[in-house]
């Protein structure tokens, strides 16, 4: 018997990427060439092969060579929609907010410079049966690729804190979140960072956590982009993206 599809998963591609200075000047993040082709190609098909089939792509910053380059998603193996900001950038949380009509009762969200080998399915399972109305997935990064700042044990996420830095903050959060569209409720149209959120969340009592063993990746740095491409040229020739199970 087949798996069930996985619910539609969002990408923020909206950013202005300024941290990445020249790279993006006339090219959206999500476009950066990675070994060899657009990292949007990439995340795609890893997307597609991990079992989703509906992509929300949320657009803002140089959205038009987006929706020209990805077109409806057939070409690779998903079906494409957009979400646009409009004139006014509506950041991380009023993006997916405004997107909720595309989106559904329940979603998976995805940052456009991030590229996860998890087990999306595993994540779903778990987010399910969470019964909360959000997940964040976590990895004890240990400060080792960006700095850490979610504490997390026994299952739960104690504290999320982009701010401080201090032993107890050993996780950081991985890339991969699910949401109930309820979560949104309350939150006013217009710009707000979904970190906000989130923190209104656990402080609720409504955010689940799950702790994924694998390293992200991810080109919103010059160092990020070197480990993604080394770890896709490896790749490279195949086709085949790579998938994690964790049962």
């Amino acid at each position: 018997m087949p798996e069930a599809e996985l619910p539609p998963i969002a990408i923020l591609c909206g950013g202005l990427a300024t941290r990445l200075g020249a790279l993006t000047a006339g090219v959206p993040k999500s476009l950066l060439p990675i070994a060899g082709e657009p990292f949007l190609a990439h995340q795609l098909r890893l997307l597609a092969a991990s079992g989703f089939r509906e992509v929300v792509l949320l657009c803002g910053h140089l959205s038009e060579p987006i929706r020209a380059f990805a077109g409806d998603g057939s070409s690779f193996g998903c079906h494409v929609r957009y979400s646009e900001d409009g004139p006014v950038l509506l950041g991380t949380g009023g993006a997916v907010r405004k997107a909720l009509p595309l989106l559904g009762e329940r979603f998976v969200l995805l940052y456009g410079d991030s590229y996860c080998v998890a087990d999306y399915r595993a994540i779903d399972r778990a987010f399910v049966a969470s019964m909360k109305l959000s997940l964040m997935t976590v990895f004890r990064n240990r400060n080792q690729f960006d700095r850490s700042n979610v504490e997390y044990a026994d299952g739960m996420i104690l504290r999320y804190d982009k701010r401080s830095s201090d032993d107890r903050l050993e996780y950081i959060d991985y890339g991969v979140n699910a949401f109930r569209a309820e979560a949104f409720a309350g939150w006013e149209e217009g710009p707000f960072d979904l970190s906000a959120l989130q923190a209104d969340l656990l402080h609720r009592g409504e955010l689940a956590g799950y702790e994924v063993p694998e390293r992200f990746y991810e080109i919103g740095s010059v160092a990020g982009i070197e480990s993604t491409e080394e770890l896709l040229r490896s790749r490279a020739g195949t086709r085949e993206p790579l998938i994690a199970r964790n049962d």
